[in-house]
């Protein structure tokens, strides 16, 4: 039988995205699920669907933003993500970061970057669009550094990251982090419960 698939439409811009690539791993683990990562531009998801940043959607809602934040901190709580740390050089242009990540799917240092990545983005609160810092991360992380950042600038993976962007938004991503299960679309970490509530189903099915 073949394993459920969670797909993940993420970009490091997110901080949700990372809480999410936290916490989801071990829900999926427990329901025997696989993630299947899809590496896109948030910013060019905005633009192909005319969404904004929350933090200019909702500029000028009294107490959203507020809101906002305290739901943050009472998922960070929850799932005692206690490592995180709002990047202070927020918001970061990940260009270079995406355009990496599918460098390193193609040679097969996916995870180990992502976790580089995070930690520099979500943890560390380093200056990740700056290339000299990172090429040191991810040198410092154990890879190949200017090896992968070349693949990344290659025309190949350039082109992937755009298609990959283009197929979210046609197919109803507006924002990340987005998940599917088959056709099922969740959008937001706030959805990971309703995500492990159809993976126990589809598990007890099976």
């Amino acid at each position: 039988m073949n394993k459920p698939v969670v797909e993940f439409i993420f970009d490091f811009a997110s901080p949700n995205a990372y809480m999410a690539l936290k916490v989801l791993p071990k829900i999926a683990s427990q329901n025997g699920a696989e993630i299947k990562l899809f590496p896109c531009l948030l910013g060019g998801i905005f633009k192909l669907t005319g969404n904004q940043a929350p933090f200019n959607a909702f500029a000028g809602i009294k107490g959203k933003l507020e809101y906002e934040r305290l739901e943050m901190q009472r998922f960070i709580e929850l799932h005692k993500l206690q490592a995180f740390r709002m990047n202070p050089h927020f918001p970061i242009n990940t260009l270079g970061l995406m355009r990496g990540m599918v460098a390193a799917q193609h040679m097969g240092v996916a995870n180990e970057y992502l976790d580089i990545v995070l930690g520099g983005m979500w943890e560390a609160g380093e200056k990740m669009d700056d290339p000299a810092v990172f090429l040191a991360c991810l040198n410092k992380g154990g890879l190949d550094g200017q090896r992968l950042i070349e693949l990344a600038n290659s025309p190949d993976v350039k082109a992937e990251l755009v298609a990959n962007t283009d197929a979210a938004a046609t197919r109803g991503v507006f924002g990340i982090p987005t998940f599917f299960v088959g056709d099922e679309m969740f959008f937001g970490k706030e959805r990971i419960g309703q995500i492990e509530d159809l993976l126990k189903r589809m598990a007890a099915s099976a």
